[in-house]
């Protein structure tokens, strides 16, 4: 439990503070702070096993500390998220080497590969990584994932091992811990939520179809996230149930137990997103530290509107 963020009283709601995470609020001075970060960019596709393509945007500084940092986007992110830019500048300017990446279907990517986007899809985010690598050889990358991100990192680094992985290390702020209870607290928290994902999630859908118009017809895919998520593992997942979908990606159990790449948790104790219970659940492993926080909400951890987020500064002081 760490005492160090204190926001002032008018950013300690949680709602405030997951809402002023994501919106137009602080668009407009991230994106113009980010703009040598986005000028020095140079578009990749890589290639990562089963004819899967994934898009990746490396920056590199100079001069540069010759340390490469993955970032990486949550559920209907993208690689032009505000936290993502905003993170990924700050690295930037600090001299570290930045991809950032786009999950399937995310961004402007859903006519790169058929299937569908599902949170189930890690190999393909593994063999992002070792695409990666070949850009940085001899220099392991370091993660920082947000929401969703954070979750697919963690998973990546549990099977480092076995996929032969070079990781330096992993950051995850406020990774989905149990998928079934994030989607409970969804539907449940103020209704707002539901509604911002519904609309997001229709968004993509409409682009999938329209970039594979012979392969899908979303129309008569209604209601909320349950009855969404529930007719699209239907149809389109390979998994037999809601709920054998939900655990495949819940990183509670024995999922981290495997861990030997050092990873690092930040989430707090008011997330309305993910409920804080999930973090007894998580295996006892000596490579995965917690830092909970009482304030910050979902991906939020802003003490001032201004400047840096406390959650930047946590990562770059660990970097």
């Amino acid at each position: 439990m760490s005492e160090e963020f204190r926001p002032p009283l008018w950013l300690r709601n949680p709602h405030v503070q997951s809402i002023l995470a994501t919106t137009f609020v602080r668009r407009g001075r991230i994106e113009r702070r980010a703009a040598p970060l986005v000028r020095a960019q140079r578009e990749l596709l890589l290639e990562c096993g089963a004819g899967v393509r994934l898009q990746c945007f490396i920056s590199r500084p100079q001069p540069s500390t010759g340390k490469p940092v993955l970032v990486l986007h949550g559920w209907e992110g993208s690689a032009e998220s505000i936290y993502v830019l905003s993170l990924a500048q700050l690295l930037f300017e600090r001299g570290f080497e930045v991809a950032r990446l786009n999950l399937r279907d995310h961004g402007e990517t859903h006519h790169l590969n058929r299937e569908l986007f599902h949170s189930c899809r890690l190999p393909e985010v593994i063999g992002a990584v070792q695409a990666l690598e070949a850009h940085f050889p001899g220099r392991p990358l370091t993660g920082v994932g947000f929401s969703l991100g954070g979750n697919f990192l963690l998973r990546v680094a549990a099977a480092a091992r076995e996929s032969s992985l070079a990781l330096a290390g992993v950051m995850a702020i406020s990774p989905v811990l149990e998928p079934t209870e994030t989607l409970i607290a969804l539907e449940t928290a103020l209704p707002g939520y539901q509604g911002f994902f519904v609309r997001k999630w229709r968004r993509s859908l409409r682009k999938k179809q329209s970039a594979w118009p012979g392969s899908y017809d979303f129309a008569d895919v209604g209601g909320g996230l349950r009855a969404m998520t529930a007719e699209l593992v239907r149809r389109h997942s390979g998994f037999a149930t809601l709920e054998d979908y939900l655990n495949g990606y819940a990183i509670t159990g024995e999922r981290l137990a495997s861990l030997a790449v050092p990873a690092h948790i930040l989430t707090s104790l008011d997330d309305p997103m993910i409920p804080a219970g999930g973090l007894a659940r998580l295996a006892r492993s000596a490579a995965l530290s917690v830092t909970v926080t009482r304030y910050g909400g979902h991906c939020g951890f802003i003490d001032s509107l201004a400047g840096l987020t406390w959650a930047e500064r946590f990562v770059l002081a660990r970097l």
